[in-house]
């Protein structure tokens, strides 16, 4: 009876080491989150359904299951006729290569980037929660911090730089 070797995943040890790698490079295209959901479970599914799999390493198996999503994703924008949203896909992924590089789930960066956003000021915090969170308007951000709408653009602007400064830092 041969061992099973490391690169010998069940479905579900696949799943469990894949799944928020998948989910969140779905979110990074631009999945909303049950979309993202729906194309994560489709993807293990793809995966499934074509037994056997082999995985020959982690970062292979994480850039397969990518590729599917991507697929997955490109076929859905296509039924729905938004095919504006998947020219820019080349440039996601670009950044996801840049960001998270071979790290299947990007859990390294997500931390990272809690980690800075925890150095930025309480008013710089709040603005970038507004902003990306709560999709606020700048002048609502304005309104809110007592600043101009050019000063609500200013104070996001640097605690971008500022943020991904540090998250460059932590991650080299």
């Amino acid at each position: 009876m041969s061992q099973r070797s490391e690169t010998d995943l069940s479905p579900q040890e696949l799943i469990t080491r894949h799944q928020a790698g998948v989910w969140r490079y779905l979110r990074l295209l631009g999945c909303d989150n049950s979309t993202a959901d729906d194309l994560t479970q489709e993807t293990f599914l793809t995966i499934l359904r074509r037994p056997p799999f082999n995985q020959y390493s982690d970062e292979a198996t994480a850039a397969y299951l990518r590729r599917i999503a991507r697929n997955l994703f490109i076929s859905l924008k296509r039924r729905d006729k938004r095919m504006h949203l998947v020219a820019a896909i080349e440039s996601l992924d670009a950044v996801w290569d840049r960001w998270i590089g071979a790290e299947e789930d990007g859990e390294e960066f997500i931390s990272a980037l809690n980690e800075c956003l925890q150095g930025l000021t309480d008013r710089a915090q709040l603005a970038l929660r507004m902003r990306f969170t709560d999709d606020a308007k700048r002048v609502e951000i304005g309104d809110k911090l007592g600043i101009t709408e050019h000063g609500a653009k200013n104070l996001v602007q640097r605690a971008k730089q500022q943020l991904k400064e540090c998250v460059q830092t932590k991650l080299t």
